[in-house]
């Protein structure tokens, strides 16, 4: 791996690549806007799923790469970030969408989540879902022959190993051979990337599905929805097993839902789920078949003065991960991220505030629906630094544990609305919106100038350099530190 800068927050980030930019006054098409971004295990390649149904994917271009005969010296030093440039490498349409009769139910063909499974070969394995279905997809290298020299005139061309009919039992007597039997001859071999899809996981949920997470034996997945988490084996379609359920008997007794769920990176026993309530429950497999006792509960009791009408409505948590040892969890809700250690429960052991200003719109964030939407949140492969998105095509960028704050805007200038930090001020309290920035503009966007329609809702960290992938609208960014 090229060397990068020593601290994932380094105040500098620079652009990279984009995907599917787009130019200025163009329109959107509704099925091209990316709805999920997952790097794979060791970041060789990138997927993203959209609200069309459709999984792309991305590989990283190799830098030391070098063709036959050219200088065999050593060649000369990559400029930064070089070394993680991806390409563009194949799609494919993973869900339809369809109609349920039996409810009179429309189900939107939209990717919610794209998880990658390791495979031992030159294969590529991943998972991806809509709201109902869940589909395991094989992406893998097709070898594909054109043949030429056959015996009978205007033969076209064929794949090898293509059916192919009795030409000379069907062709009329003067189309007849007049020559010795020629053997076809291969012209030229094509290697195509081919997807199919290998496994389909139906008819196990109710409601809709929020998230899905593939174990550390690499053998098993969870995938949640609104009341329930089932376990699933990777080999096994027709059965899967209701791990947590939380669907009261009387529905009129419901307070909270399922939000997120994930499993521990490295203990396949243990996984962790959110709800709408704030709360972020840890649950043991080994401790019975259902999981409804928990074995640890993170929550942070919010004290009466302060509570609110939206006040539920904002500690709901929309996404959780793990860190890559497994000692922490990252958790985002609509105002904050919060870093909770599994040896604490009572409290996080930080709190970031992500857009603090919009505290006093909540009223016109519940009007126009935007106190809704459900942000991701990604953390470095050491550990050391978070993201998230925001609004205006922001996503912000703290160090776990130096203070660093960063917001950075999803275009090719990722810096020009960054946050000056002030000379004192609490390490995890909002920026100062209204000072002076580079180039003169205004720090950070003012309360009457927050484009709600441009939100970065997806975001992705790669799993070991300071790299992040950023999904504004239909187009993929990245950026470097």
């Amino acid at each position: 791996m090229a060397s990068m800068s020593s601290s994932s927050t380094c105040s500098e980030w620079q652009f990279l690549q984009c995907f599917g930019e787009r130019t200025p006054g163009e329109d959107i098409q509704e099925a091209d806007i990316i709805s999920a971004v997952e790097f794979d295990y060791d970041g060789l390649h990138l997927a993203t799923g959209d609200r069309g149904g459709r999984v792309v994917l991305f590989e990283r271009v190799n830098p030391h790469v070098r063709a036959v005969g050219m200088d065999a010296r050593a060649p000369p030093p990559l400029p930064r970030g070089a070394s993680f440039e991806y390409r563009y490498m194949t799609e494919f349409q993973s869900h339809e969408p369809e109609f349920d009769y039996l409810k009179s139910l429309e189900i939107e063909e939209k990717i919610n989540k794209v998880r990658w499974c390791r495979s031992s070969n030159n294969t590529r394995m991943l998972l991806s879902t809509n709201d109902k279905t869940v589909k395991l997809w094989k992406v893998y290298e097709k070898k594909v022959s054109c043949l030429s020299n056959f015996n009978l005139e205007g033969r076209s061309n064929a794949a090898a190993g293509s059916p192919r009919p009795n030409a000379l039992a069907n062709s009329p007597v003067s189309l007849r051979l007049t020559q010795p039997l020629r053997l076809p001859r291969v012209t030229s071999t094509e290697v195509l990337l081919a997807a199919r899809c290998k496994r389909v996981f139906a008819n196990a949920h109710t409601y809709h599905i929020n998230s899905i997470s593939v174990n550390s034996d690499q053998q098993t997945f969870l995938s949640a929805d609104d009341l329930r988490i089932n376990l699933w084996n990777l080999e096994i379609t027709e059965q899967s097993f209701n791990i947590v359920d939380i669907k009261p008997a009387n529905m009129e007794d419901l307070t909270e839902v399922i939000t997120s769920a994930e499993f521990h990176p490295q203990h396949c026993n243990v996984f962790a789920y959110s709800s709408s309530k704030g709360c972020i429950r840890l649950a043991d497999m080994r401790n019975a078949a259902l999981c409804d006792r928990h074995t640890k509960a993170f929550e942070e009791q919010e004290s009466q003065a302060n509570k609110s009408f939206f006040s539920e409505i904002i500690a709901s948590i929309s996404d959780i991960t793990f860190s890559r040892d497994g000692r922490y969890i990252l958790s985002r809700d609509y105002m904050t991220l919060k870093l909770w250690d599994l040896a604490k429960e009572n409290a996080p052991v930080a709190t970031y505030n992500v857009h603090e200003h919009l505290r006093a719109r909540l009223c016109d964030l519940y009007e126009n629906d935007s106190i809704f939407d459900k942000f991701d949140c990604c953390m470095s492969g050491r550990g050391d630094a978070i993201a998230t998105g925001s609004y205006n095509n922001l996503f912000r960028v703290f160090g776990a544990w130096n203070g660093t704050d960063l917001t950075l805007e999803a275009s090719r200038d990722p810096m020009r609305k960054r946050l000056q930090a002030p000379a004192k001020t609490n390490r995890f309290a909002i920026r100062n919106k209204n000072g002076p920035s580079k180039g003169g503009r205004a720090n950070e966007q003012s309360e009457s100038g927050t484009d709600y329609a441009s939100k970065l809702l997806h975001l992705a960290w790669h799993p070991e350099a300071n790299v992040v992938a950023a999904a504004a609208s239909n187009s993929l960014y990245m950026y470097c530190a």
